[in-house]
């Protein structure tokens, strides 16, 4: 277990290069796209060790193990339009069962496995931007892997919003619940509330990135697409949330963000936050400074 000082010491953004691995689940939304070839091309801070695929439902994905494999599929397309190579893994063909029994899937294997390289000085980063299921699924295949890492997940809402029903945490329950529970470090960025300002909007995007490279103009023309498809016509901006999660990594100084410390909240199942000032604390992001981060974005994915 950890002591305070370790904790407080393991929630501070890192100021030298660190090794991360990323939990996506990169078919459901357009914002994955961005927050991968971001986590990518911040080279000089950011090792990417392996990336995972995580399940989800939605209009995209009729059960969680097509949703995972879609989403292991769209990791590979990105990392051909980058031209770069790292370890992916499939992650869970489905949420948890309760909070007791992992989804074993080779992602939570390596990150079991992966996980226990590392020591609270020289912790493994975790970046979740899915339903946490892989990476609880790991915590309970391998309990002590909590002291070894620092989980950065972009789930849920402020606790201060009205309702907490957000999709990465509301898709898997249990395994936020698992998480939260876990005494593993952990920073979050909550997405109505705070994160929902990093938002962009076509004419943005076509000014910055289009022409750049292969990389840029699939994204421009995916998050085009999927605004048209419910906002044609009309004024539009879209979050990509998914960003913000790498982007605290880089937030040597505040550049970026504003965070806290706050004990680590409760996830209840009727889609609200509980308060437990016995547990331990975990550090949340409150407040994204757009402008900085969005174009600290651009300019690395003009790099590919």
């Amino acid at each position: 277990m950890l002591s305070d000082y370790q904790r407080l010491r393991m929630l501070e953004c890192p100021r030298r290069p660190v090794d991360m691995v990323l939990d996506t689940d990169a078919y459901n939304e357009i914002d994955d796209q961005y927050a991968i070839s971001y986590a990518v091309a911040a080279k000089e801070k950011l090792r990417l060790k392996a990336v995972y695929a995580a399940p989800f439902v939605n209009q995209h994905a009729a059960d969680p193990a097509e949703g995972m494999e879609k989403s292991f599929r769209e990791i590979g397309h990105l990392f051909r339009l980058m031209k770069k190579r790292k370890p992916v893994f499939r992650g869970a063909g489905s949420f948890l069962p309760d909070e007791d029994t992992p989804v074993v899937s080779p992602a939570a294997a390596d990150l079991a496995e992966r996980a226990m390289r590392y020591t609270w000085k020289n912790p493994l980063y975790v970046v979740g931007i899915a339903a946490i299921t892989n990476i609880a699924s790991a915590l309970l295949m391998k309990p002590e892997i909590a002291d070894r890492i620092v989980i950065v997940w972009l789930g849920g809402n402020t606790p201060e919003w009205p309702e907490n029903r957000e999709f990465n945490l509301s898709q898997d329950i249990c395994a936020a619940r698992v998480v939260f529970a876990s005494g593993a470090p952990l920073v979050i960025l909550p997405c109505k509330g705070t994160v929902h300002a990093f938002a962009t909007t076509g004419p943005e995007l076509e000014y910055w990135l289009r022409g750049r490279n292969a990389l840029c103009d699939y994204l421009v023309d995916h998050t085009i697409e999927t605004a048209n498809s419910y906002a044609c016509g009309k004024v539009w901006s879209r979050p990509i949330w998914d960003v913000t999660a790498v982007g605290w990594l880089l937030n040597d100084g505040d550049r970026f963000m504003l965070d806290k410390l706050i004990h680590t909240p409760v996830p209840e199942k009727d889609d609200y936050y509980a308060g437990d000032p016995r547990r331990p604390l975990c550090r949340m992001v409150y407040y994204i400074k757009r402008d900085a981060l969005m174009g600290d974005l651009f300019d690395r994915l003009l790099t590919f």
